[in-house]
């Protein structure tokens, strides 16, 4: 289980390498732009990073992929990436045979979940869900230390489904909820409005102006009207169908990654408003900002790369 994996984590702009040389722990070696529009050039930028960085490593050593966009388990077919040159690609299963090493990959919030899981702030729980508020809304899902991996890769992807209200009540007002057309092709997903780029949405919906989602929640914490407004609102849009996750699953722990849960009084506040819509009775905090935010996906991959080897 100590043996050294290679780990990558893949993003749309960068490649960001590791080498774990015990479980739960990496080091960062480097990163190098990804190639996002040519396989061949992709395969040479990960030979690249393994030659330069693994040269006291045997030559079977594993590499773990934690990447953007699902995995299926199936059939390692990539879904919704932003790397065109995955297309038509086994990811794990074509990799191996070109660099000649096992190679496994995972979607990067199953990623994190496993990081968290294993050596982050929801160690010894049994159930960990984990959730991103990131650019969008994602999510993975642990249990008794295990990877769930559904059909086609799709496990705890809360924010998609048409599934966010149309009308909120905030303060006695009434306020229309605009339903916006997603990425995945339905409308109304809360991934349209349940991350940092919704929460900036709503705002202009609220209130034609165009801030950052740091300077909404900033003005939040500050007192201003305006963003007391958008936060409340996204509080209750992200709330709903938060609880119904955990009444579904049932975790004893949940983890948030991504750029909104660096900010900790807005994940207290969503755990307070997500703890009063459960069957479950939490008397502690539920939620809680992960440990990983940075490296989780490295973290994560490690994880996985041993459970596979």
């Amino acid at each position: 289980m100590n043996s050294a994996v290679f780990c990558a984590d893949i993003g749309g702009s960068f490649i960001k390498f590791g080498v774990s040389r015990r479980s739960g722990e990496v080091e960062e070696c480097g990163k190098v732009p990804t190639p996002v529009a040519s396989w061949q050039e992709f395969v040479g930028a990960m030979q690249y990073l393994i030659d330069t960085y693994g040269t006291d490593l045997p030559a079977g050593t594993p590499l773990a992929i934690s990447t953007a966009g699902l995995v299926s388990p199936q059939t390692g077919e990539m879904l919704a990436t932003n790397i065109p040159a995955f297309t038509g690609h086994s990811l794990a299963n074509d990799l191996s045979v070109a660099l000649e090493r096992p190679v496994t990959a995972a979607n990067d919030a199953d990623c994190f979940a496993l990081a968290e899981a294993h050596a982050g702030n929801a160690q010894h729980h049994s159930v960990v869900a984990a959730i991103i508020l990131g650019t969008g809304v994602g999510g993975g899902l642990v249990i008794n230390g295990q990877l769930v991996r559904g059909h086609g890769g799709v496990t705890g992807e809360w924010g998609h489904g048409a599934i966010t209200r149309t009308e909120l009540t905030l303060a006695g007002k009434h306020y229309a909820v605009p339903r916006l057309r997603c990425g995945c092709g339905q409308t109304g997903c809360l991934d349209m409005l349940g991350g940092a780029r919704g929460m900036e949405r709503l705002h202009q919906h609220f209130h034609h102006q165009e801030n950052t989602s740091l300077d909404i929640v900033t003005g939040w914490l500050k007192g201003h009207p305006d963003c007391a407004l958008t936060v409340n609102a996204w509080l209750e849009l992200v709330a709903e169908p938060l609880a119904l996750l955990i009444n579904i699953l049932g975790p004893s722990r949940i983890v948030a990654g991504g750029g909104l849960a660096s900010a900790k009084e807005l994940i207290a506040a969503l755990d307070e408003k997500v703890r009063g819509g459960v069957l479950h009775t939490y008397t502690e905090p539920l939620l809680i900002p992960g440990k990983f935010l940075t490296d989780g996906g490295l973290v994560g991959a490690s994880v996985l790369g041993r459970m596979q080897s």
